[in-house]
């Protein structure tokens, strides 16, 4: 395999200060300029990224068959660009509206839901909660733990650590602890043992995963979630935050838990807790297809890849 060439130090401070930048602009403008912001680099993309659009068109073309019309399609591809953008501008304005006296009734129709996490969290002494790549995904972990759950998130290194540094600061004074997302399955397991819950965006493609369906085809997904539920005797929980008409307007969704039952066979039982849970993110993502991750190959088909069972 062609090792990935390391950054130069110059490269990793221009980065760090580009998006330190980007940080100090977003906190200083209005959410409307946020969102002009994310819709002009949002269709910059669509425009001119033509390998991530094509994977967006396809995702579309394979989730909603004959259900969406070609212009559809493409209007939502684009407006998922958009929101990807606006992801991770509007958290910047959040976390600045966070630290404001009073701002918890901004947040008190979804916080109330979100209780509801809590009290899983409580009566199962910690329990596994995933998540989509879509609307403000970003805002679950505060919103977690603003209702008191304690929980360690499952994130990707950044290859530079003066980036990693600054974004992940941020994450941390939510109250959250980061699991680095290589090797994560020992961290999960001891932070389950501690009485905490986990979190993971368990929704993209990956070399180990199994072939489950979701939105009628077969696409590989991470057993890792079930493991969990099988091996502690702990609930899977979807949950989502999605963005509503208006300024700083979600809706909230959280399913019912997901429980391992008793089995025969254990790697059946994986198969089976997987599979619903890609029906319920699948359910979300029906709702609100235009916030959603359209641009990751999610139908990602690997050269040599072994089924783990059938």
């Amino acid at each position: 395999m062609r090792k990935k060439r390391k950054k130069s130090t110059f490269i990793k401070i221009l980065e760090y200060a580009g998006t330190y930048l980007v940080i100090f602009i977003t906190r200083l403008v209005p959410l409307k300029a946020v969102k002009i912001i994310s819709n002009f680099l949002g269709d910059l993309l669509y425009l001119l990224g033509k390998k991530r659009r094509n994977i967006a068109i396809k995702n579309l073309q394979n989730a909603f068959k004959e259900e969406k019309t070609g212009e559809e399609i493409r209007k939502i591809a684009r407006y998922s660009c958009r929101s990807f953008f606006l992801t991770f501008l509007e958290i910047i304005k959040l976390q600045s509206l966070f630290r404001k006296p009073g701002s918890g009734s901004t947040f008190k129709n979804i916080e109330e839901l979100f209780r509801k996490a809590k009290k899983i969290h409580d009566d199962t002494g910690g329990c596994i909660f995933v998540t989509p790549h879509i609307g403000s995904w970003e805002l679950l972990s505060h919103l977690t733990s603003a209702v008191g759950i304690p929980i360690a998130i499952v994130a990707r290194p950044i290859d530079n650590e003066y980036l990693e540094k600054l974004i992940y600061a941020n994450r941390a004074a939510s109250g959250q602890v980061i699991i680095p997302k290589k090797n994560a399955l020992f961290a999960l397991r001891e932070n389950l043992r501690q009485g905490k819950s986990v979190g993971m965006l368990p929704d993209q493609s990956t070399m180990k995963g199994l072939s489950i369906n979701f939105f009628g085809h077969k696409a590989t997904t991470t057993p890792v979630p079930a493991i969990l539920a099988v091996n502690y005797k702990r609930p899977i929980v979807v949950i989502a935050c999605c963005r509503k008409s208006g300024d700083y307007q979600y809706e909230g969704f959280i399913c019912d838990p997901i429980w391992p039952g008793e089995y025969k066979n254990e790697k059946a039982e994986i198969f089976r807790l997987t599979e619903e849970m890609n029906q319920k993110m699948e359910s979300i993502i029906r709702k609100y297809p235009e916030q959603y991750l359209w641009i990751h190959n999610r139908w990602k088909t690997y050269k040599g890849k072994r089924e783990i069972f059938s």
